[in-house]
């Protein structure tokens, strides 16, 4: 130490130990500031961490929305690879071993069958009830004599073969006549000439309309079932001889829907009769007269006693929608984690369940991401599936039998891992994120486990929404 520092110091023991005492708490208050400082530059940098690996996911996801797969397809190397490594270490148990047994030959790649559908026919008897039209080719008159001895040949017999003729569409213009009849006797004496007319026709679908049944019906099927667009079936109206504006079609659109109103009220009502429900919503948009505005068309699938599905459109996608359609519901409802469905299902006592097809497409999406946590996710969720795969074909009893002796046991794994791992990440990570949305919906999750008609997944009613994809 310097030595004008030694001179410097005060002799007085107190004061000496007033000023150790100083300096000591100078240093703790500095120590102090760094210990913020590097708790704060450890917070940043976490955070900055977690906004790079949301940003990251991000754009993985995108990536995958337009150059990548639609199904949630798991990569089968990333599951095994633990399993194998497992495997490789258990030792082989000579015991276990056929006494003698001879090794198996190699089997060569180029020696397998590949046995590949033929294409053709397939359902004879569909072929044998179509309509027949024989056509029978003969000889030219000038061909039937021999060049021999110019008699005429006679028939000894004929070759038959097949072909499947396609006739197009035609318009047809049908003219309804509706004849009038008076009574000639009572017109020259100045009475009434009692004038009647012919009842109108019974098929007419539209009052003052000229479109037939049948007309109404291939517009509607194929813009409806065939995904047909308005302006492509006016291009093929146009092709085969009279052209019918787009917009005349989408006014009779709207005339049959008022005509099958009554079909589409009694399929809700069986709709709503069914032990369960599956439902989805999809954006729906709506002309307006600025922009179009966003609205929402909602799909409601029966179970399989009542195999229907039906549509409702909404112009918003408040829980308002999905009440009024289910107030008298008292089943189970099958649906994705949408948070309307929350109150509704509690107001009216209606157990919800939800998808596991949700669950685990949160785990694909950030697979990458931590490979450990989501790849032992992944190998459970699968294990699920693949109960259910075994139990295809089974009645409720059954399959609830083997949910229970199978399916139970592995929800009880996976939630006990899934606490476990939320422990260990932060919670904006996109693996905690994705652990936490698998959490928050345990109790619907597990409802297909205690109900053989409740399905895995939502599937069913995601199918439907492609319609208005298409």
């Amino acid at each position: 130490m310097d030595d004008a520092i030694l001179q410097s110091l005060p002799d007085d023991p107190a004061t000496l130990k007033r000023l150790v005492v100083e300096l000591a708490q100078q240093r703790d208050v500095r120590i102090s500031a760094l210990e913020r400082a590097r708790q704060e530059w450890e917070q940043t940098r976490q955070q900055l961490e977690l906004e790079k690996l949301r940003l990251a996911h991000q754009l993985e996801l995108l990536r995958k929305r337009y150059y990548g797969p639609r199904a949630d397809r798991v990569e089968p190397s990333q599951l095994l690879l633990e399993f194998a490594v497992a495997l490789e270490k258990r030792p082989v148990d000579a015991a276990l071993l056929p006494p003698d047994a001879p090794s198996p030959e190699p089997i060569d790649p180029q020696m397998i069958r590949r046995v590949r559908p033929r294409k053709g026919r397939r359902d004879l008897a569909l072929f044998d009830k179509l309509p027949m039209t024989r056509q029978v080719h003969d000889l030219p008159p000038e061909a039937k004599p021999c060049p021999c001895c110019q008699t005429m040949r006679k028939p000894i017999g004929q070759e038959s073969s097949w072909q499947v003729e396609y006739l197009p569409a035609s318009f047809q213009r049908i003219e309804h006549v509706r004849l009038k009849y008076a009574c000639p006797a009572c017109e020259p004496n100045g009475e009434n000439p009692q004038i009647v007319t012919a009842e109108k026709l019974p098929g007419a679908p539209i009052d003052k309309g000229m479109a037939g049944p049948g007309l109404l019906a291939y517009v509607i099927t194929s813009k409806f079932s065939d995904f047909l667009p308005l302006y492509r079936l006016e291009n093929i109206f146009a092709r085969n001889g009279f052209e019918i504006d787009r917009s005349t079609m989408c006014v009779w659109a709207g005339d049959v829907a008022d005509l099958v109103r009554p079909l589409h009220d009694r399929m809700v009502q069986r709709v709503l009769q069914s032990h369960v429900v599956h439902t989805d919503d999809t954006v729906m948009p709506m002309l307006a007269p600025e922009k179009t505005k966003q609205a929402r068309m909602w799909v409601y699938t029966g179970d399989e006693a009542h195999p229907y599905n039906v549509f409702d459109f909404t112009l918003s996608r408040t829980r308002d929608g999905p009440a009024k359609f289910l107030r008298d519901f008292k089943g189970v409802l099958q649906a994705d984690a949408y948070g309307g469905y929350d109150g509704i299902c509690v107001e009216k006592s209606i157990t919800q369940a939800g998808c596991w097809a949700h669950a685990r497409r949160k785990f694909v999406d950030c697979q990458g991401l931590d490979p450990a946590i989501t790849g032992e996710a992944l190998t459970l969720i699968g294990r699920l599936f693949a109960i259910e795969a075994q139990g295809k074909g089974f009645s409720c009893a059954d399959r609830l039998s083997l949910r229970q002796r199978e399916s139970r046991p592995v929800l009880d794994t996976l939630r006990g891992k899934l606490l476990a791992w939320r422990d260990k990440l932060l919670p904006k990570h996109p693996v905690a994120q994705a652990i936490g949305y698998a959490l928050n919906q345990w109790e619907p999750l597990c409802v297909f486990a205690a109900d053989g008609a409740v399905a895995i997944d939502n599937n069913l009613a995601e199918r439907e929404m492609k319609r208005q994809a298409i």
